[in-house]
Order: structure tokens, then C-alpha cells, then sequence
């Protein structure tokens, strides 16, 4: 046996073989007097818990294994659950790195990741999510890539910095920590994608079965499908499917029927998992199939609120029971994911335990990983070395300054009627409207009055030069204007402003930055951060750094410029985000996401 791995469980399973059967062996650790949240028959009892290398040793009456070096901690009135999984995740939302998000998420229990590389990957194609890739070899935490099939989602509709497709599979799939294929956005509109893009399918089936000949999962995105467009979304995934774009009952019991695993969203602006879980409360509906996730957190709420435990107390809240609402963030996606080894307490798996002190409010009072204590009351006990990312995957940006000219939408009469996206709070879908606005010299001038700002999208990677450009409502801003290299999918800058000097200040300290966040307000920069990787992450910062500069970023968005929205920043990087219904905004223009078509700003 040539793998020393292989071979090194094989002994540490021989001595756990040993201390059970009475040979003069014993457990390193035994937590007793606990009440185990057994995942697998939805029960909560009184049982010790035995732990030898990094492995659950016994969970039951564990006192035989009980030796003169065992620790022995005394968890009574506490309970003890798997440690958590988040099946969806984005580290460029959070803007930390890999290292930064796993000290902040794991003292609340999380003890694995499941994240989607598509922002990295529409920056800089598979350099970048190989960087992400070999970043996991720097934490103790259980991180998994599942990587994007096709990168723009929509072709000729936005413009990315890499074109990722087929002929990246190969190569990314047998990379290491990378266990399938991301959400298949480049199917989501699948009437309109079949009509007008259908080479697009056969490219990505390529994928899906190269993935699926592996053994490997692949993530679905099936925002609004029911009925023949969902099954073609199912097909296309070729096997089992998931969806963490639900938003409605309807949605939800149609994916479930159709033997869908349903991702219930609940992040820090996108919040679907009160919708989707009345399939189980209301519909009775087997749960076995449903897995919460947050797709996009922020570090302030990783820091403030918690990760998974706190989207499992939102759930117990809903009326489901604790038991059951921890099988949506244990067993459930260690299933899905064929993640064998987690998920469980029972003998044999990895000794990741987060040990609870209320079950309803889901506070954490510690938490192992690997059968090591790594967490107490909220605090981090093991040292994260901060990591620093390759010369290569900095310096994304690659476009010159821009002028106020390039974000002007012209006009000949005094006032026009425009279309205006429509932000609606908490979600990433939109709606759509229109507005009167007066002109000036010719170009079209934001209100204030009738909360209609300019908003433009900015190519950056200096392969179309394009700028989108239309209105929004939503954000309530007063004055000023705020730009950010983030925009989902392709991450173009983005910027929203209430008139055009601001705005272009904003957008060319971003250039400058090389990536980042910049405010504007009277002519001149208030705030900015830099985001050098990818123009999405920060190696520069630790979390707790980023978390108080992003809050500091956001109350000058709030007092200074006057927005009303809460996550400002999160808000409008999914204005661009062009696979989501209705309208959305991309260096190409207005989208009609439901159409599949640019639509000029202006109504003729």
C-alpha cells in the first residue's frame, strides 16, 4: 500500500478497535453527560461521547473508555450536534479569503464549506479558482470546491474576464479539494436559452457527464421553472439536481415532487428559507431533500449574528423542530454532497461536534473539528496563519480611467420617460418601472425627490470597453455615489450615484485600487478598500479587520449619502447579476432577464 495516508487510518482504526474491544486502549477525549442530536432517527437523548485520533469513538455510555490520559469534558445540559455544513457558499461575497471566513465562521459551529468559485472564476477564469484551491490546504476546516461549467451565464448579454466552458472541465475537475460542477446558471432561463443560445446546452452537458462519470455532484439554479422548463434544468444536471434559487412555496413543493434537493437561502440580503420551509410546515412534506445554505454572507454578520447556527435557530423559529432543522445543515448535505465522513455522529466518523447551549437559540459553546477542540464561547483557540495570494491573481482590473461623458444617457427633449430597475430588499430578484426625468443640456439627470438614481456597469478586464447604463430605485440615496468592483456574475464595476461627477470619481478610484469599494460625495473620495485579489477578495486585511471597514463603508453610505437599504454594497453587486429575474444591468445594458434582451434606458 504505497498511499501513507490510507495506511495511517488503517492503524488509527485498528487502536479505536482496540480501546472498544478492552485491549489497553482509550479514548483521547470523552464528552459526557451531553444530549446528542442523533441526525440519522431525529432523536435527542442523554449520551456520552468518545472520541480517539480524529474520529468518534463511541457515542453512548462511554465511561469503559475513560483512561489515566483520557480529557474528560463535562457537557451536562448542553447538546451535541455534528458540526454544521454550509452547501453554499461564495468567499467573494464575504471579500475574505478562505483563512479569514473559516475564523470567523467556526466558532459558531461550522465546520464545513461548500463553496462556489463563479466570481473568481468570471474574473480570472482557472488560475483564480485554483488559487482558492490550494488556500483550503491552509485551514483545518472541511472545504470543497464546486466549480462554474460556463462562464458568462449569458454570452453576448455581459463580459467576463475569462470564457470558461468544456474544455476547462478536465483540467479543474481533477484538481485538488474541487468535488463537482456549480450552479448551472447558464440554464436558468431555459426557454430563452434553448431559443436563442442552444449551443450553450450541449456545452454544458459535455460538462455535467464528464462530472457525473466522476462521481462528482453538480449544482442546479432553477429560479421560477416549473413543470417541462424544470425538468430540461434537471436533465441538463444529469442526475440529482439542487436549487438554492427558490423563492416561493409554489417553487419549493414543485422542486421537491420533482426530487429536487432544495437549498433554502438564508444570507445576509437574500432571505428565501422562511418561503420555502411552509413546503414542510404547511405541505407536511418529507424533509429529507431540504439543506439550508446562505450563498452570500457578509463578514459584520459572521462576526455579530453567527453563520449556520443562526440560520438554523431563524428555522426553528418557523416551527421546525430542533432535531429536524439541524438534519437541514448535518446530514442532509453530507448526503447530497457524498460527504461520508461528516455530517453524523456515529462511530468510525470525523469528530466534528459543535456542543450547543441553547437549542432554540443555538448559542455555541464549543466547538471540535477533527476531534481537536478548536473553539470556546465564541472565541477562536487555534492559530489561522494569514495567507497571502500569488502576483498572479492580483491586478484584475484592467481598463483605463473613465470620463463623465462615458456615463452620460443623452436625450434632445426637456424631460424622458426611462425604465428603472426596481430593488427589492432582501432578495436578488427585481422589478421593473418606469419614471419622467428632466434633462439638462441634453443628458438626463437623476431625482433624488422620486428616488431615481443613475446606475452604470463598467467593463473592466479591457475586452469590450462597454459600459452599461439605465436608472434605479430602491436605494434612497440623498447625494453622492458609491462604486465597487463586485457584480455578480462577471464582476464589471458597478456603480450607483445621484449624479454623474460623483459617480465617475467613485468608479475611476476603483480603477486606480486595482479592485475595491470607493465612496464619493461632493467631488471627492470619502472611503475606499482595496480588494486586490480578483478584485473580490482582501489578503490584506483579517476578518475582523474587514468586518469594521465595511461597516465604517456602510454608515457613510447610510449617513452621509443618505441610503435607506440595508448591505448597500451586497444590494447593488447583485444588480448585474443577469440569469435573476426581472431586469438587471450589465457593461452591455439594460437586461431583460425574462426576454433575453438589451433594452435601451430610454422609452421612445
Amino acid at each position: 500500500m504505497k498511499d501513507t495516508k490510507y495506511l495511517k487510518k488503517a492503524m488509527e482504526y485498528r487502536s479505536m478497535i482496540d480501546a472498544l474491544m478492552g485491549n489497553k486502549e482509550f479514548a483521547d477525549t470523552v464528552l459526557v453527560g451531553g444530549e446528542v442530536v442523533n441526525v440519522i432517527t431525529r432523536e435527542i437523548y442523554r449520551a456520552d461521547v468518545a472520541i480517539k485520533h480524529q474520529y468518534i469513538l463511541l457515542v453512548g455510555d462511554c465511561k469503559d473508555l475513560i483512561g489515566p490520559d483520557t480529557t474528560v469534558i463535562d457537557v451536562s445540559g448542553k447538546y451535541l450536534s455534528p458540526g454544521f455544513i454550509d452547501s453554499h457558499m461564495h468567499f467573494e461575497s464575504s471579500m475574505l479569503t478562505v483563512t479569514e471566513f473559516s475564523r470567523l465562521s467556526i466558532p459558531s459551529g461550522t465546520t464545513t464549506l461548500i463553496a462556489d468559485p463563479h466570481e473568481i472564476g468570471n474574473a480570472l477564469g482557472p488560475i483564480g479558482m485554483k488559487a482558492l484551491a490550494d488556500e483550503i490546504d491552509n485551514v483545518p476546516s472541511n472545504v470543497y470546491l464546486v466549480v462554474p461549467a460556463l462562464t458568462p451565464d449569458c454570452p453576448g448579454m455581459e463580459t467576463p474576464g475569462y470564457d470558461i466552458s468544456s474544455k476547462d472541465m478536465e483540467d479543474l475537475l481533477n484538481y485538488k479539494n474541487i468535488i463537482g460542477i456549480g450552479e448551472l446558471q447558464g440554464f436558468s432561463n431555459a426557454k430563452h436559452v434553448y431559443r436563442n443560445t442552444p449551443e450553450i446546452i450541449t456545452d454544458l452537458l459535455a460538462s455535467t457527464m464528464y462530472a457525473r462519470s466522476k462521481n462528482m455532484v453538480v449544482d442546479g439554479n432553477a429560479p421560477e421553472l416549473f413543470g417541462k422548463e424544470l425538468a430540461a434544468h434537471i436533465i441538463a444536471t444529469a442526475g440529482e439536481c439542487s436549487c438554492h434559487e427558490t423563492t416561493t412555496k409554489e417553487e419549493a413543493v414543485e422542486k421537491l415532487r420533482q426530487g429536487v434537493y432544495l437549498f433554502m437561502r438564508e444570507g445576509s440580503t437574500q432571505k428565501n428559507m422562511a418561503e420555502c420551509i411552509r413546503a414542510v410546515t404547511e405541505e407536511g412534506m418529507d424533509s429529507r431533500r431540504c439543506i439550508l445554505a446562505t450563498d452570500d454572507m457578509v463578514a459584520a454578520d459572521l462576526e455579530t449574528l453567527g453563520h449556520m447556527n443562526e440560520i438554523i435557530r431563524r428555522t426553528i423559529r418557523e416551527g421546525v423542530s430542533p432535531a429536524e432543522a439541524i438534519q437541514m445543515a448535518t446530514i442532509n448535505p453530507a448526503t447530497y454532497f457524498g460527504l461520508d465522513h461528516v455530517g453524523v455522529l456515529a462511530p468510525g466518523k470525523q469528530a466534528d461536534i459543535a456542543i450547543i447551549d441553547d437549542i432554540y437559540e443555538m448559542t455555541i459553546a464549543g466547538v471540535f473539528l477533527k476531534g481537536q477542540l478548536v473553539a470556546a464561547n465564541g472565541e477562536l483557540l487555534i492559530d489561522l496563519p494569514r495567507y497571502t495570494y500569488p502576483a498572479e491573481v492580483k491586478n484584475s482590473v484592467k481598463r483605463g480611467p473613465i470620463d463623465e461623458r462615458d456615463l452620460e444617457i443623452t436625450a434632445d427633449s426637456a424631460t424622458v420617460r426611462v425604465r428603472c430597475i426596481e430593488v427589492i430588499p432582501d432578495q436578488n430578484l427585481t422589478g421593473k418601472g418606469e419614471e419622467t426625468l428632466r434633462t439638462n443640456r441634453g443628458v438626463v439627470e437623476p431625482d433624488v425627490s422620486k428616488d431615481t438614481l443613475a446606475i452604470a456597469c463598467v467593463e473592466r478586464y479591457n475586452r469590450s470597453n462597454s459600459i452599461g447604463k439605465c436608472f434605479v430605485k430602491g436605494f434612497g440615496l440623498r447625494e453622492g455615489a458609491f462604486a465597487e468592483s463586485v457584480g455578480h456574475d462577471t464582476h464589471n464595476i458597478m456603480v450607483v450615484g445621484t449624479n454623474i461627477r460623483d459617480m465617475t470619481i467613485a468608479v475611476n478610484a476603483v480603477i486606480e485600487m486595482g479592485g475595491g469599494i470607493a465612496i464619493a460625495n461632493r467631488g471627492r473620495v470619502l472611503s475606499e478598500m482595496r480588494l486586490p485579489v480578483g478584485g473580490l477578495i482582501t489578503d490584506e486585511l483579517d476578518g475582523h479587520e474587514v468586518s469594521r471597514k465595511i461597516a465604517e463603508l456602510e454608515r457613510i453610505i447610510r449617513e452621509d449619502l443618505g441610503c435607506k437599504i440595508h448591505a448597500p454594497l451586497m444590494h447593488l453587486s447583485f444588480l448585474s447579476l443577469s440569469t435573476s429575474p426581472e431586469w438587471k444591468i450589465t457593461d452591455k445594458g439594460l437586461i431583460d432577464v425574462n426576454n433575453f434582451k438589451v433594452l435601451p434606458p430610454i422609452i421612445e
